[in-house]
């Protein structure tokens, strides 16, 4: 079976993109999607297991893949981590910045670290990749940037490290596109809401009646797929995007919008699209 993707095959042929956090959930989906239109896709995380699994799923797919470990909260390992994707590759093309984590918890209850190590990596992760990306090798050629956000229009009760982050990454997303625009470089963002994924499973078990029932709030009464996440990221990607700059996409079902007041009617069918060949349901949905 190959990736079921809404793009043209060879859309991104002969192009080197970078993917953190490639090694699973979401980026693992959007990295088989771009190997699949052609591109040679390099997965960057910090844990060599998943990467591994990761790029010999894809390529025996078919596709073309690497990956290198970094911990991109750490300046000097993502200026070596770029250079040596260039050494390799020559150029990269674009870049999903979307290496993200965080663990749910109120505000009263995370301490100083705790709060640092999720913007580190929410945040600063982003910015280091992103920058060294665009100086070695986006501000010579052009190409774009996608960086992953959340739902955090509201606040992000529960989770306020990652809704602080977050939020600081969308206003980085502007800030880069202007500044970097006249280079030919497009940073956009996606901000998914709530997304059937292996990351749902890390969660404890007193919020998996929580999330069993996450649908029941939003408008469409049901959850996204991860191939729903990737297809707007593999269109930021693309040429036809090539006049969107400095935008964020909610990937939400408009859970976001609204108010608790106005009561959700009830739902037709939402069909979902799934293209992902190789995803699979979170644990917790199978209970």
């Amino acid at each position: 079976m190959a990736y079921d993707s809404v793009f043209k095959p060879g859309l991104f042929a002969g192009q080197t993109i970078l993917v953190t956090g490639g090694g699973s959930g979401i980026g693992r989906c959007v990295a088989h999607e771009l190997a699949y239109l052609g591109a040679h896709v390099v997965l960057v995380g910090r844990k060599l297991e998943k990467l591994e699994s990761t790029c010999a799923e894809i390529v025996e797919d078919g596709g073309s893949a690497s990956f290198k470990v970094c911990d991109i909260r750490e300046e000097d390992a993502v200026k070596a981590m770029v250079a040596q994707v260039l050494a390799e590759r020559e150029r990269i093309h674009h870049l999903v910045n979307n290496a993200g984590g965080q663990f749910p918890a109120p505000l009263i209850s995370i301490n100083q670290k705790g709060f640092e190590t999720v913007v580190r990596t929410n945040l600063v992760g982003g910015f280091l990749v992103a920058r060294e990306v665009f100086t070695q090798s986006l501000c010579k050629h052009g190409g774009s940037i996608v960086n992953m956000l959340a739902d955090m229009w509201g606040g992000m009760p529960g989770m306020g490290h990652s809704g602080a982050a977050r939020a600081g990454m969308e206003n980085f997303t502007k800030t880069a596109a202007f500044e970097w625009g006249h280079c030919n470089v497009r940073v956009n963002a996606v901000a998914p809401g709530w997304i059937a994924s292996s990351g749902m499973d890390t969660y404890p078990e007193s919020m998996k009646s929580l999330i069993r029932n996450l649908k029941e709030h939003v408008p469409l009464q049901r959850i996204g797929t991860e191939s729903e996440v990737a297809a707007a990221i593999v269109f930021l990607l693309s040429p036809g995007a090539n006049f969107i700059n400095g935008n964020t996409i909610r990937i939400d079902g408009a859970a976001s919008l609204g108010t608790r007041a106005w009561p959700l009617a009830k739902a037709k069918k939402s069909e979902s699209y799934n293209g992902f060949h190789r995803a699979y349901m979170p644990d917790v949905f199978k209970e």
